[in-house]
């Protein structure tokens, strides 16, 4: 066994994950401040009327949006409408990956360890090995 080889990978391992910890926590913190200087951008270019202009070469142009959402709770009440009025083809079924990659982990499980038949063909099953980091209990 390699020991040195596998404390060093361990330690850049460990110090990559803390690397994109910490960049996950800027890009966060660069999103807020981006909203935040949108919107100050936003009202002064409306205050002021101006639609449009052009600073160091790039275009700057005031845009409204629409955005809607279902209000909470009434989500399935919201595509039975939509069907109702004609437009179905605006809603879709979705399922959620974890949700769906733990279900045929059980499925295979309680098969034999088997992916059972009526599965076959429906979904992709691989399996991935990495490396958990946590903290060392003390």
């Amino acid at each position: 066994m390699d020991t040195d080889r596998m404390f060093t990978l361990a330690d850049r391992l460990r110090a990559l994950r803390d690397e994109k910890a910490e960049a996950d926590k800027r890009l966060k913190e660069i999103k807020e401040e981006m909203d935040e200087v949108d919107y100050q951008l936003s009202e002064v270019m409306a205050g002021s009327e101006t639609q449009n202009f052009t600073r160091a070469g790039m275009m700057f142009c005031l845009t409204t949006k629409t955005h809607a959402s279902a209000t909470a709770g009434r989500k399935e009440e919201l595509f039975a409408a939509l069907r109702g009025e004609g437009f179905g083809d605006l809603v879709y079924e979705t399922v959620n990956a974890n949700s769906l990659s733990a279900f045929v982990k059980e499925q295979i499980s309680e098969n034999g360890d088997a992916l059972p038949a009526w599965l076959d063909g429906l979904v992709n099953v691989f399996e991935k090995t990495t490396v958990g980091v946590r903290k060392a209990a003390k």
